[in-house]
């Protein structure tokens, strides 16, 4: 039997992932931050409730996780919302920085001691890597001069590839970390998007998304058998190389240095 923590575990593919683990037999711990999506698991899963787009969320999870179990074999990231508009979190922060990008880091960082517990651990971060679009707004990270929603979306997804060279160097020897983009896929929630663009998404699922079981798939494949190498970055099934613009090791450290002090770290 496996433990395996996830991020985003109420929603498209974090639940497709918890479920599926659950049957197999895993002890799954399903972070989110709505308590009844949480009851809708079932009683085979530990719903954990944490608003990961706080800073103290993200350290209730960690704590909440930590006092369950002496060792996680897996950590998979998937917490994402999206925001027609800017909102700021209560510690000050953009808040798809803060959940998308922000929080995926706190709980790697978090659960690395239990991780490092386990025989064969792996992170696996599903995010965007091979999509080039979009960069990281260097001199404004909150986006407070000219938010929008795609924009803050690429900005994380870039962030997110620059956190997994940031772990791979620091922890890949011991705790392999996995860059995944499944493509577009029918999942995630749409409620807080207007009622056009619900009807757009709904119809392009329909026409060209994945399904969340056959995006998912991967990921149980990276929890199964966890691949040796510090940093593996795959975008729909396809090996990327880590030589990719979006990889770079000189930015990954800089964002490293500059989200230290945004989470107070020392």
């Amino acid at each position: 039997m496996a433990v395996i923590v996830i991020s985003g575990g109420t929603d498209g593919m974090g639940r497709a992932l918890a479920l599926g683990r659950a049957a197999r037999g895993d002890r799954v711990f399903a972070i989110g931050s709505n308590p009844a999506k949480g009851a809708r698991l079932g009683g085979g899963i530990e719903f954990v409730h944490a608003d990961l787009s706080t800073l103290a969320g993200n350290r209730a999870a960690v704590e909440a996780v930590t006092a369950a179990t002496p060792v996680v074999d897996a950590l998979a990231l998937f917490a994402n919302r999206l925001a027609r508009r800017r909102v700021e979190t209560v510690d000050g922060l953009e808040s798809t920085f803060a959940l998308y990008y922000l929080s995926r880091r706190l709980l790697g960082e978090g659960l690395t001691p239990l991780l490092s517990a386990s025989e064969r651990p792996v992170i696996v971060n599903v995010a965007g890597v091979g999509t080039t679009k979009g960069a990281i707004t260097w001199d404004d990270l909150q986006l407070t001069r000219r938010y929008g929603m795609v924009r803050a979306q690429l900005q994380a997804g870039r962030a997110n590839d620059l956190l997994g060279v940031a772990h791979a160097a620091e922890h890949g020897a011991d705790l392999p970390y996995v860059l995944y983009h499944p493509g577009f896929t029918r999942s995630g929630d749409a409620s807080g998007m207007p009622a056009p663009v619900r009807v757009a998404l709904k119809v392009a699922g329909r026409l060209a998304a994945r399904p969340v079981e056959e995006s998912v798939a991967a990921v149980h494949d990276f929890i199964d058998d966890p691949p040796k190498a510090p940093l593996t970055a795959v975008d729909r099934g396809r090996r990327l190389p880590l030589t990719l613009r979006t990889l770079d090791p000189a930015d990954a450290a800089r964002l490293a240095v500059i989200t230290r002090g945004l989470q107070g770290m020392t």
